[in-house]
């Protein structure tokens, strides 16, 4: 169970690592917020989603 938490929480660390560069990146593109949107929010969703099950799977292992 711990290594599963650690594995979820390093996928959690590197999403947002490339979220915060990555959407500067997308918005400064030419083509910017239309060629992106759909980018984006899977980007956003799948932080989401990784933000809850890092936060279920803490209970497990604490």
């Amino acid at each position: 169970m711990t290594f599963l938490f650690q594995l979820t929480l390093f996928a959690f660390i590197a999403l947002s690592f490339l979220l915060v560069v990555g959407v500067p990146v997308a918005f400064a593109s030419p083509e910017g917020w239309t060629a992106n949107r759909r980018t984006v929010f899977s980007g956003l969703g799948l932080w989401i989603l990784l933000v809850f099950l890092v936060g279920i799977l803490n209970s497990f292992v604490v």
